[in-house]
C-alpha cells in the first residue's frame, strides 16, 4: 500500500480571525493557505486530494478548484474533525493509505510528510500519527506511552490528569491511516461527549481495540506543524515561513543583506552571487539570474531578469530584462515589457507594453508607452511616445540610433528611422525618414519693448 491519497480538512469558520473570509484562504507570500498544504501533498505524489469544505464552501472550491486530481466534500454542519472524515467517506479506499492534513497548517514540508509516509509504511501501522514536543502543552492531546515507549492513547488536556498534563508530547493531529482501518474505526465513532460531536482521535482508540497498530512519529520540525487560528498566529507562520526560503537562498549563494527584510515568493529562482538589499519583495514566478544587485525598495513579481542587472528602487512586473541592464532608482516596468541587454532605465521613468533594444538608454523622466524601440537609442529627459488618442491605444516605432531630445512628444501611430534626430521640444506626428533632423516647433520669436508696454 504504497501510494496513498490525501484528505484535507478546511470546513471551519475560524471565527478568531475575525474576518469576512474564510480562514483557510488568508494568504501567505500571496497564495491561500491551503495551497501550501496541497502542494506539499502533491509533492509527495498524492494519487488525489479531498478537500472537506463548510463554511463559506463556494469560497474556498472557487479559490482552488483547477487544481489536478482534486475534489470536494460538503461538511453542512461543523461537528467535529471525525465527521469531517466522514463527509469523505466515498473518497476513502480499503487498499489506500489515507493522509489527512489541514487547511491552516501552511508551513507543512514534503519533507516532514515524506518522513511520515516512510515510518508509516516501515512500521506496518494501522495508522501513524504526528507527535510533537513542545514546552507547552496546554490545549492539545497528550500522547500517553508505556514504558517501553509504545503508544498507549491520546488524551485530550481538559480530559487529562495533573500529572497527565505535564507531558510535552502532543498530537499535531496529523494522521496517515490505512484506509481500511480508518473506514471501520469511522462507522463505529461516537459523539457521546460535552459537545456532541465527533472526534478523529477517539479512533486511535477505537483502532487499538480491534487489534490495530497505532504509532507516533516524533517530528524534528515542530514549526512544520504550526496551526493558525488567529492574524497573529499568521504573522507568526509568515515570519517562519520567511525565514524558511530565504535561508534556503542564501544556501544557494545569494546574499541577503536583510533577511528579516526581504519577502521571496516560494517559487522565485534565484542565481549564485546576486545580492538582494533590504525591503525587497520579489513575488510569483519571478527569476533572477547571476551576479546582479537587486533593491533596496524593490518590488518584482513574474520578472525573468538576466545576468549581471543592476536594480533599486523600482517597482516591475510581468516582463524581461537582459543582461548588464542598469534600472532605476524609481522605474517602473509595468506588463509585457521585453528590456534588452544593456539597456539603461533610469530615474522616474516608466515602460509599458514595449521593446526596448540593446544598449538604448532612456535616462529620466521619460515615459515609453505602446512602442518598438530598436539598439542604441537615446531618449532625452522628458520625452513621451503619445499612444493613448482617448479611444484607442497606439503603437510608436524608434529604429535604431535614433536621438529623441529632450521633452519631445511622439504621438502614435508614428515611425522614426534609423539614426535620425528629433529636435528638443518637438511634437513628432508624422513619420521621420533615416538620418534626418525633424524639427516640430514653433519659431522663436523676440518682441522689443514688450515688457514696457505691458
Amino acid at each position: 500500500m504504497e501510494s496513498f491519497k490525501t484528505i484535507i480538512l478546511a470546513a471551519g469558520e475560524g471565527t478568531r480571525m475575525k474576518s469576512k473570509k474564510p480562514k483557510v484562504l488568508h494568504e501567505l507570500f500571496h497564495k491561500p493557505m491551503i495551497y501550501h498544504v496541497i502542494k506539499a501533498a502533491q509533492s509527495c505524489n498524492t494519487e488525489a486530494l479531498c478537500v472537506v469544505v463548510g463554511h463559506k464552501a463556494d469560497q474556498v472550491k472557487q479559490a482552488i478548484e483547477k487544481i489536478e486530481n482534486i475534489s470536494f466534500a460538503l461538511q453542512e454542519q461543523q461537528l467535529g474533525t471525525g465527521h469531517a472524515v466522514m463527509q469523505a467517506g466515498e473518497f476513502i479506499e480499503e487498499d489506500k493509505n489515507i493522509l489527512i492534513l489541514y487547511g491552516d497548517t501552511p508551513l507543512i514540508t514534503k519533507e516532514s510528510l515524506q518522513q511520515l509516509l516512510d515510518f508509516h509504511k516501515k512500521e506496518q501501522n494501522s495508522v501513524s500519527i504526528v507527535s510533537a514536543i513542545v514546552e507547552n502543552p496546554a490545549g492539545y492531546g497528550h500522547i500517553i506511552r508505556d514504558k517501553n515507549g509504545n503508544f498507549v492513547k491520546n488524551i485530550e488536556h481538559k480530559d487529562a490528569s495533573e500529572e497527565q498534563k505535564q507531558i510535552k508530547e502532543i498530537n499535531t493531529g496529523i494522521y496517515c491511516f490505512q484506509g481500511a482501518a480508518l473506514k471501520k474505526a469511522l462507522s463505529e465513532l461516537k459523539n457521546d461527549n460535552v459537545q456532541g460531536e465527533y472526534y478523529l482521535p477517539d479512533t486511535l482508540e477505537i483502532i487499538l481495540q480491534h487489534g490495530g497498530k497505532v504509532n507516533a512519529l516524533v517530528t524534528e520540525d515542530v514549526t512544520a506543524f504550526f496551526g493558525i487560528n488567529s492574524r497573529v498566529q499568521l504573522a507568526e507562520a509568515t515570519a517562519i515561513m520567511q525565514k524558511r526560503i530565504n535561508q534556503k537562498h542564501m544556501e544557494n549563494g545569494v546574499t541577503l543583506i536583510s533577511p528579516e527584510n526581504t519577502w521571496i515568493d516560494n517559487e522565485v529562482e534565484i542565481g549564485q552571487d546576486t545580492i538582494i538589499q533590504p525591503n525587497t519583495m520579489i513575488e510569483g514566478n519571478t527569476k533572477i539570474g547571476e551576479d546582479c544587485n537587486i533593491g533596496p525598495n524593490t518590488k518584482l513579481s513574474n520578472m525573468v531578469i538576466g545576468n549581471g542587472v543592476q536594480m533599486q528602487s523600482t517597482t516591475a512586473m510581468d516582463s524581461t530584462i537582459g543582461n548588464d541592464a542598469i534600472i532605476g532608482p524609481f522605474a517602473y516596468i509595468r506588463p509585457n515589457c521585453h528590456i534588452a541587454d544593456k539597456v539603461k532605465v533610469g530615474d522616474f521613468v516608466e515602460v509599458k507594453n514595449s521593446n526596448v533594444g540593446k544598449g538604448t538608454k532612456i535616462p529620466h523622466l521619460t515615459y515609453i508607452g505602446d512602442t518598438d524601440a530598436g539598439e542604441k537609442i537615446n531618449f532625452g529627459c522628458g520625452s513621451i511616445t503619445v499612444n493613448y488618442d482617448g479611444s484607442k491605444k497606439h503603437r510608436t516605432v524608434v529604429e535604431d540610433n535614433v536621438f529623441v531630445g529632450c521633452n519631445a512628444n511622439l504621438v502614435a501611430p508614428v515611425t522614426v528611422k534609423k539614426g535620425s534626430y528629433i529636435a528638443a521640444g518637438s511634437t513628432i506626428t508624422r513619420d521621420v525618414p533615416e538620418e534626418v533632423l525633424a524639427v516640430a516647433r514653433a519659431r522663436q520669436q523676440t518682441i522689443e519693448g514688450w515688457v514696457k508696454k505691458h
